[in-house]
């Protein structure tokens, strides 16, 4: 069983359970600079049995009154909480979720914005060993729906102003209520009456289910990915790696709750390395508002995705006193223009990193290693990645990216949760494949080429949409740009730009010109933006650009808005 924690930080032997865990990790941190001696000495934790709520946070957590988690809110106010505030209050809500019926296998929606008892909850629920669907509290109805069907969500925690969506959702699920008091609704604040003293009713097992994700779908129906106690928090020791996280700092993470990268960024890599979170709130993205708080907060570590990147070049960066020592970004990969403007603004380079909800980090950048403009880095830790040739199978320079199970990392998913068969697919060969694109240069750094079905072929050409994307986003008038294919009677297909205007820019036939010109002086012939759009791009409620959606719409000849399509004959 995975026993109690009996030893605070510095008072006394971390639990069996962890033993392992922790040397791994005192592992990476000796070595965060140095990327061949990790790569060649890491060697996975693999206990029978692990909880890592119990067995790691809560070791590290009693008696320490070091800040674990602070929001700044956007009013100005600001909470924090200690690693043992935390621990005892998980415990109370544990207790008391097991008093509403929440037990071992129970599969539970979260769906919390980021506040206190997102936290709380997730380590409660790991301590009832109940099975989290993480949920983003951007989802309407119909969604709701979906994830308490496929998910068989025996229990939902949800704010109170959200507890509407679900009056139309049906199923036999505990209503848990965040906030106001509601009708028909038990009132989590009631948790606080409960004990803070927590003790497991049996063993957890390091192969049992803890998360259910719902992908976010840019180019088919949600999968449902499933992990384990150990898949992810033990697997993000990878993650933790990659960003450079040390003991004592402070990381922010700009992440919607929901989705897999609030858990990788905001929950296990930071306390795998006994970081604080910190959290910045905000209804409409403010460049300075967030640097202030920044500065106020000591952030030495700052990950985000490339639309905030993106928004925050637009400002005045020079605005952050004290720049991070560490600065990543994943979701997407992001263009050269951006790396370089923080470069010149901070003296930091942002580092790319890649991993899918399905994994932990698999490719990336760390610390102290030279980083080549473009490359999202090498294998991580515990990773062997081979490119598969898509058309013989066979390992080669450029193919999809795969992960060799034969040693398999403990990173991986189960698998497809109800899906067998896209399980047994993903896994076909002794491989994982990730359905994404890269190629390998001599020095073994991997370049993202697209997801496989991204690429397109143009006049017998295969075009990656990701470079052409770069190649716009380095013109001053574009804050955002997506490329696919256009129906063409004599290339068969054309690469199509779908593109939103910086600020200052206006749409129309003179922007169009400008970009035009600038796809011939950047582009080869056969990569050159042929056909040009203004218009919003469609997204997943995670903030990922739906090319299918454009695709489709294209190879339909419909035009966004009533807006007008440019041609780049009409505008030389």
């Amino acid at each position: 069983m995975s026993s109690k924690p009996r030893a605070a930080e510095g008072t006394g032997a971390t639990p069996a359970p962890a033993a392992a865990f922790r040397a791994a990790r005192d592992f990476l941190l000796a070595h965060r600079e140095d990327w061949q001696a990790a790569r060649e000495g890491f060697v996975w934790p693999r206990p029978a049995e692990f909880n890592w709520a119990l067995d790691w946070f809560d070791t590290i957590a009693e008696g320490n009154d070091r800040t674990a988690l602070r929001i700044a809110e956007e009013d100005g106010t600001e909470a924090a909480y200690s690693f043992d505030a935390l621990r005892r209050r998980s415990n109370q809500v544990a207790n008391w979720l097991r008093e509403r019926g929440v037990h071992a296998g129970d599969r539970v929606i979260v769906m919390l914005g980021n506040q206190a008892e997102l936290w709380e909850t997730a380590l409660a629920a790991m301590k009832l060993r109940a099975v989290v669907i993480p949920a983003t509290p951007l989802l309407g109805t119909a969604d709701l729906a979906d994830r308490v069907e496929r998910g068989r969500a025996a229990h939902v925690v949800v704010r109170a102003e959200d507890t509407g969506k679900f009056g139309s959702v049906p199923g036999d699920y505990t209503r848990i209520a965040v906030g106001e008091r509601t009708d028909g609704w038990y009132h989590y604040a009631d948790s606080a009456h409960a004990g803070d003293t927590f003790t497991p009713d049996g063993p957890t097992r390091a192969d049992d289910p803890l998360l259910l994700y719902f992908t976010s779908g840019t180019t088919a129906r949600p999968k449902l990915v499933e992990h384990t106690h150990t898949s992810y928090p033990v697997g993000h020791l990878t993650t933790m790696y990659w960003i450079g996280l040390r003991p004592g700092d402070v990381h922010l993470n700009i992440s919607s709750p929901g989705w897999a990268k609030h858990a990788w960024s905001s929950l296990f890599a930071p306390w795998n390395a006994e970081a604080t979170v910190f959290v910045h709130n905000y209804t409409r993205f403010d460049a300075t508002r967030l640097m202030a708080g920044m500065d106020r907060a000591g952030v030495t570590s700052f990950c985000a995705p490339p639309t905030v990147w993106r928004m925050l070049i637009q400002a005045d960066l020079r605005a952050l006193r004290t720049p991070p020592r560490e600065a990543v970004a994943a979701g997407e990969p992001l263009n050269p223009e951006v790396i370089e403007s923080v470069r010149r603004a901070w003296g930091v380079t942002i580092r790319d990193g890649f991993g899918q909800t399905e994994t932990t980090v698999q490719i990336a950048n760390p610390p102290g290693q030279p980083v080549k403009t473009g490359s999202m880095g090498r294998p991580g830790p515990g990773y062997t990645v081979v490119l598969l040739d898509p058309v013989t199978g066979e390992p080669a320079d450029e193919g999809e990216i795969a992960l060799d199970l034969a040693d398999r990392p403990v990173g991986v998913m189960t698998g497809y949760a109800g899906d067998p068969e896209r399980t047994a697919e993903a896994m076909a060969g002794g491989y994982y494949r990730t359905g994404d694109i890269a190629s390998r240069d001599a020095d073994g750094y991997l370049t993202y080429v697209g997801r496989s079905d991204d690429v397109f072929k143009s006049s017998d050409y295969k075009v990656s949409p990701f470079e052409l994307e770069s190649a716009l986003l380095e013109h001053e008038a574009v804050a955002e740009a997506a490329v696919v294919p256009a129906p063409d009677p004599l290339r068969l297909s054309v690469p199509k730009a779908y593109v939103v205007l910086a600020e200052g820019w206006e749409p129309g036939p003179g922007t169009a010109k400008a970009l035009f010109a600038h796809s011939r002086a950047a582009l080869a012939p056969f990569k050159r933006i042929r056909r040009l759009e203004f218009a919003e791009l469609p997204k997943t409620v995670s903030g990922k650009i739906r090319r299918i959606e454009l695709r489709e719409r294209t190879a339909r000849g419909e035009l966004s808005g009533g807006g007008d399509e440019y041609r780049e004959e009409d505008h030389r």
